[in-house]
């Protein structure tokens, strides 16, 4: 039990310090991409010191709501991304690693940050909540239909018991590659990735979780960016406990197993970080107008992989 209590801390902590990493690796590729020297993978731990260090700023007319939000949002966002298991699965708190509270709590994560940039009475804050909600109310019910996908296959919402079973499955499923490609789409909306949004800019034609977070300042920005660093690693991992959940360790067998399941998990991380700078670097961003059509897209791949699966059982 100490082992396993140990571990699930492990846990805790790897992707509370991972997450920045992880956003300072996609940034650095997507400059050498673009033939640039660009930061250094580094740079986002030197940014998170160096706003924790500033005064933090406050809106007029905002009230505790605006100064609480920030630490409610990266809380919650820390829990989610410690349930879903990265080196080890079967951990005293995966009875609570279940997809359908995992979205729920990222639910409430973006509630208490809509809530917040709307309290300063601003319009950048007002448009940028708008396009949140708009993507949100399409991107949650693809995410959903994923779920049951995938729930369907493994018999379990609960992520051990998926990664237990998507281990020891032998052979392809299309319905599996239609939430994959699904889970996909919904992780580029909801971390505001291109070609949904572009976090390198501030354009407030186009922008649409920075829109929400230009009034905050010092600390709370720094808890704002390290909870959407969080977010990122989230989904990654999710993606990579359903459907690659290769070298996850899935009960005690010593030391070397949880060495080799730690270089896997940073392996998996790496990969998606250097990938995700790719595809941003390959394409651009569309029209805030054109992005239902794309979440239209990952909803439909969702449904047709859950009805797929009522339809033949094999596939």
């Amino acid at each position: 039990m100490m082992s396993a209590l140990a571990a699930q801390l492990a846990q805790m902590l790897l992707v509370l310090a991972l997450a920045p990493a992880l956003t300072g690796v996609t940034r650095r590729m997507k400059a050498r991409l673009q033939r640039r020297v660009g930061p250094s993978i580094l740079q986002p731990y030197r940014d998170l010191r160096r706003l924790f260090h500033k005064e933090v700023v406050l809106a007029d007319g905002s009230s505790w709501l605006f100064r609480v939000a920030p630490s409610l949002v990266f809380a919650t966002t820390w829990v989610a991304a410690a349930l879903v298991p990265t080196f080890q699965a079967g951990l005293p708190f995966s009875w609570a690693g279940d997809l359908i509270a995992i979205v729920a709590l990222l639910g409430t994560a973006r509630f208490i940050q809509a809530v917040a940039a709307l309290d300063t009475g601003t319009a950048f804050g007002g448009i940028g909540v708008s396009r949140e909600l708009m993507i949100a109310s399409l991107a949650e019910p693809a995410m959903i239909m994923v779920v049951f996908t995938v729930a369907l296959v493994a018999g379990s919402t609960q992520l051990s018991t998926i990664a237990a079973f998507m281990a020891g499955m032998g052979g392809l499923r299309v319905s599996l590659a239609m939430a994959l490609v699904a889970l996909i789409l919904v992780a580029l909306a909801e971390n505001a990735r291109i070609p949904v949004d572009n976090p390198a800019t501030h354009l407030e034609v186009t922008m649409v979780h920075e829109a929400m977070v230009l009034e905050y300042s010092g600390r709370h920005l720094a808890l704002i960016e390290w909870a959407a660093s969080l977010k990122l690693l989230l989904y990654i991992s999710i993606i990579a406990c359903i459907f690659f959940p290769f070298g996850l360790v899935l009960d005690d067998t010593g030391v070397a197993a949880y060495a080799l399941a730690l270089v896997a998990y940073l392996a998996k991380v790496t990969i998606s970080g250097l990938l995700l700078a790719t595809l941003e670097t390959a394409i651009a961003k569309m029209r805030v107008f054109r992005v239902p059509n794309l979440l239209g897209i990952a909803l439909m791949l969702g449904l047709l992989g859950t009805l797929l699966l009522f339809v033949s059982g094999g596939m």
